[in-house]
């Protein structure tokens, strides 16, 4: 069967991987004597393909770039990458003898459904390959963890990870930013640690890769390894991150209440404000799985509030037409409205982490939609804002499924000898990223594409431009 157009058939086009092949000696998968429970082994030449169609016409829906490529927003431009990816799983031959493995596993960064979900299946998978209890340890409040004397790194067991699965948050701790690079690897090397997992977004990513060209610099074999998290979905190349099907069904509850309370007053407004800096994921999918939300704001579209074809105008003809409305806003969304209004101070600030922080566009809106809609035009207003619940909430099924996947094959990952990568799924199969190429840029809402247009042409909301 022939490979659509433009889709390379050289499977050695592969994205390289930073790996430990030259320093460490291959030796025998432990899951040889059964032929891993009977099913076999993934090879290095096992390839996932990055593009899983291709657009006819430069016109087409979603036709944002052409061939293997991905999208950098901030340029407006299409970076060509390879066409395909190795696959994630476990070798036949591994780099590291299993009883001499000493892996530590870290959180970073903001909360997300399935951090505990994701250490727990890390330690789970360490242990099936034979890595000694104690020899796995927990780093708590993020990277500078590895070198607090407040509160140093300690032996993570089988028995502190059970059931942590059925709990939100992270029993580890986590923190954003300004841990001292060189200090995290004395810390590793003085530890003996040769594994670290790091579960965090593009920040704790890009830390994730810091501590991998330190190490590699310093001649020190430690295969670190990358889980991706981000609750806003907006990791580069992958299919999605793990816990965002769990924000948007809380999304979702959080635009019921919107709906019951606006559709049960006169002229009724429920208006919610979701998760999302500079990606609109959430808003977006919980905005069509509700099938109630009128307006939807994202940071990818620019918005207007005043004149024909403004926000404030819509929202008249749908009061008019329906007698409430439902509005949806991503909190990174009209942004240039606050600095222009007054509400932001135009200088962008930043948490330890890099990410920007945002001025409030939902007390924004909400203050814009009292005082414009007054007297006759008057609306009964409700504001939500579910952030720290979503955030702090169980995984569903869905999600719980995912964290193991990724949680095995960052195990798989890190004892086939690679380091510097992530993991994550891609056209629904699990393959391996190097951390470089994930954060090079944000992943954003392709407000071309045909995601978008379902919303547009389940709700009919105009462009605001």
């Amino acid at each position: 069967m022939l490979p659509p157009p433009g889709r390379s058939t050289d499977l050695d086009d592969v994205i390289p991987l930073p790996n430990l092949w030259e320093q460490l000696r291959p030796r025998p998968s432990p899951f040889l004597g059964d032929n891993n429970k009977a099913m076999g082994f993934v090879s290095n030449l096992d390839r996932v393909a990055l593009q899983s169609m291709v657009h006819g016409n430069a016109d087409s829906i979603g036709a944002t770039c052409s061939g293997a490529a991905i999208y950098d927003p901030s340029e407006e431009v299409c970076i060509p990458i390879s066409p395909w990816a190795y696959r994630s799983g476990a070798r036949r031959d591994i780099f590291f003898d299993p009883a001499r493995v000493r892996a530590a596993v870290v959180t970073c960064g903001g909360l997300c459904p399935g951090l505990n979900d994701v250490v727990r299946g890390v330690v789970g998978s360490l242990h099936v390959y034979g890595v000694p209890e104690e020899q796995v340890l927990g780093v708590r409040y993020g990277f500078r963890g590895f070198y607090s004397d407040d509160c140093p790194p300690s032996p993570l067991t089988m028995r502190d990870v059970s059931g942590i699965q059925c709990r939100g948050g992270t029993i580890l701790g986590t923190s954003r930013g300004g841990a001292d690079l060189d200090r995290i690897v004395d810390s590793i090397q003085d530890l003996g640690v040769n594994m670290v997992f790091v579960v965090g977004g593009n920040g704790g990513n890009a830390g994730a890769n810091e501590i991998h060209n330190t190490c590699k610099s310093r001649g020190y074999p430690c295969a670190v390894i990358g889980v991706p998290k981000s609750i806003d979905n907006d990791i580069l190349v992958i299919d999605k991150t793990f816990g965002f099907d769990t924000a948007v069904e809380e999304a979702t509850k959080a635009i019921r209440a919107a709906f019951v309370e606006a559709s049960s007053a006169y002229r009724g407004v429920g208006l919610v404000k979701l998760m999302g800096r500079s990606s609109g994921f959430i808003a977006l999918h919980a905005s069509i799985a509700s099938g109630e939300v009128d307006v939807c704001l994202v940071p990818e579209q620019q918005f207007k509030l005043q004149g024909e074809g403004g926000l404030l105008s819509h929202l008249e003809k749908v009061l008019e037409s329906k007698g409430h409305a439902v509005v949806v806003v991503a909190e990174g969304a009209g942004q240039d409205l606050l600095t222009r209004s007054g509400g932001g101070s135009g200088e962008v600030m930043r948490d330890p982490s890099g990410n920007p922080i945002l001025a409030d566009i939902g007390a924004f809106l909400k203050s814009e939609f009292q005082r414009n809609f007054t007297g006759g035009s008057r609306v009964d207003l409700k504001y939500i804002d579910p952030t720290y619940m979503i955030r702090a909430v169980e995984t569903n099924p869905s999600d719980k499924m995912y964290c193991q996947v990724l949680a095995q094959g960052a195990v798989h990952g890190a004892f086939a000898g690679f380091t510097g990568i992530t993991v994550g799924v891609v056209n629904n199969h699990a393959a391996y990223l190097p951390i470089d190429l994930v954060t090079s840029c944000t992943r954003v809402v392709d407000v071309r594409g045909k995601t978008w247009l379902r919303l547009l042409e389940a709700n009919n909301q105009p462009s605001f431009e």
